[in-house]
């Protein structure tokens, strides 16, 4: 764990992480508690998310959690809540929950685009809007957003995920000049291919056609992904504001 002292120490501070209980969450979720962070842990699955709470628990972390749907604004204020009575301050907002509905234009259905746009996009919406009254009567906070590759290059059959995920890099800038006077900086991260199991429910021929285009040769592993948000929620990162951080093995080159 990073001394107090360390500019990548979190010791002191709390992170409300969604979409936790696995992948790129849940190593978020592990880099944070090994830099001295407590956590309110969000997902809506309860089965992984009890597991990763007792692990970090394990390991002498501060750690609470939320079964909670953070497409519903009052289980997201509710974990607020929650967090604010347990600690009494939120210093970073990792909003990483996310799906995936592939489909091409002539597919997609209204059901698939609602659903795709309430939990990667409105979900942030609702959860930086939560945060912000706490951050800004602290006079800090960091807003983490997971973006993608694909909102920069586009992809075939993800009309829906594109558009939400270029919609984080939009409310990214917007964050960053409506809070930056508030000491409230937001910056989004945006991975390629990630060995995550929404990855693996790609289909195996397409993804093994994806990967050889990276430059990198291979995918990358949701721990690499945790330590961009880790820089960002540290010290280090304290005149970044705004910022789209590619983690893609070069895929954009």
């Amino acid at each position: 764990m990073p001394a107090p002292g360390n500019p990548l120490s979190l010791h002191g501070r709390v992170a409300l992480v969604t979409g936790a209980g696995r992948g790129i969450g849940a190593a978020t979720a592990r880099a944070f508690a090994a830099a001295g962070a407590s956590l309110m842990a969000v997902d809506r699955d309860p089965g992984p998310l009890g597991a990763l709470v007792d692990e970090l628990r394990a390991g002498g972390t501060e750690v609470e959690s939320a079964a909670a749907d953070v497409t519903d604004d009052g289980a997201v204020r509710a974990a607020v809540e929650r967090t604010m009575a347990r600690w009494g301050r939120i210093d970073v907002l990792v909003n990483n929950a996310g799906i995936v509905r592939d489909a091409t234009l002539a597919k997609v259905t209204d059901e698939d685009w609602a659903l795709t746009q309430d939990v990667n996009l409105r979900s942030a919406m609702l959860c930086a809007r939560a945060v912000v009254p706490h951050m800004r009567a602290a006079g800090r906070g960091r807003i983490l957003s997971a973006s993608s590759v694909v909102a920069r290059s586009g992809n075939f059959g993800q009309t829906a995920y594109v558009a939400s995920k270029a919609g984080i890099i939009g409310l990214t800038r917007v964050w960053a000049r409506e809070l930056g006077p508030h000491g409230i900086t937001a910056n989004a991260v945006a991975p390629g291919y990630i060995d995550t199991p929404m990855l693996a429910s790609i289909p195996e021929n397409y993804r093994a056609q994806a990967i050889a285009r990276i430059p990198a040769g291979r995918a990358g592993r949701p721990e690499e992904v945790a330590g961009v948000y880790l820089f960002l929620a540290s010290d280090l990162a304290s005149f970044m504001n705004g910022a789209v951080v590619g983690v893609d093995g070069g895929q954009l080159l």
